[in-house]
């Protein structure tokens, strides 16, 4: 005898392997991508990296100073590091398209509508955030430490170590900016209201400060310059987050008398009330 839920299974588990083809083309693709892109700036490596220790030369080479080389391959491996990230960035949108080619088809077109700009502002606050670190926090942090060096001693760094620091600082302050998307996300799920945010706010304003305690160098205004732009950003996710309405609120709870019209309209009502038994009468 043969099983009536076999069929079903067959295309269940054809439709998976389906999507995990795609999901696999997808990623070849971008890592193509992406490794083409090295390939090309492999060949500016160090360029690139003059690029990114430009905030930290100009601070040194005034008074003397230059960046060290303490592993044996750090003069080649760390600008190739460089020239990937670099890549990587480059590429970010191309893959971010194929992530949302793969997931667009399950989605219902009003969220497609809320994902897709969604999707390109956390993008674009990503590198806002990059670039606030490279452009304002950088030469300020360098300049406010370069003062605090002891006479008689040589402020130097090696480029492996430098190259870490500005990798952390900059991704820091990148997720950083994402904040008013997050709020933005949680509002629109349903997970938390507007008023509650709100009355968290003493809590992310604490958190702001460690975050920026932790990922920033040890002192006072590399810290304010990560601080404060999350609750700024905050305060601007909740602004927006104002003209976001949650799935309850969006698709409305139906009144009693709105279900009964839905009811009879689709003849359940009716089957109901000719299949009820007749009231007894006292």
């Amino acid at each position: 005898m043969e099983n009536p839920d076999a069929p079903r299974d067959n295309s269940v588990e054809e439709g998976f392997i389906s999507h995990l083809a795609e999901l696999r083309s997808r990623l070849i693709r971008s890592i193509a991508l992406v490794g083409l892109l090295f390939l090309g700036l492999a060949f500016y490596a160090k360029e690139l990296y003059s690029l990114v220790a430009q905030p930290l030369l100009a601070v040194l080479q005034p008074q003397g100073g230059k960046m060290i080389i303490t592993d044996v391959a750090g003069n080649f491996l760390v600008p190739m590091k460089v020239a990937f990230m670099a890549a990587f960035l480059v590429g970010l949108p191309y893959v971010l398209y194929q992530l949302w080619a793969f997931i667009a088809p399950g989605l219902y077109a009003h969220e497609k509508r809320f994902a897709l700009p969604l999707l390109a502002m956390s993008v674009l606050l990503f590198f806002t955030g990059m670039a606030i670190a490279y452009f304002q926090v950088f030469p300020v942090v360098f300049f406010f430490m370069s003062k605090l060096t002891p006479e008689g001693a040589a402020w130097m760094t090696d480029i492996d170590k430098y190259l870490s620091f500005v990798l952390t600082v900059v991704m820091a302050f990148g997720l950083a900016f994402e904040v008013p998307v997050a709020v933005v996300l949680l509002v629109k799920a349903g997970l938390v209201g507007i008023q509650q945010l709100r009355e968290i706010r003493p809590y992310v304003i604490v958190a702001a400060f460690v975050a920026g305690a932790i990922f920033t160098p040890p002192d006072i205004i590399s810290q304010f310059m990560l601080a404060i732009p999350i609750c700024l950003l905050y305060e601007a996710g909740l602004l927006v987050a104002r003209f976001i309405r949650p799935p309850d609120q969006a698709v409305g709870l139906m009144s009693d008398a709105e279900v009964d019209a839905a009811l009879q309209a689709s003849g359940i009502r009716e089957r109901d009330s000719a299949t009820a038994p007749p009231a007894s009468k006292n």
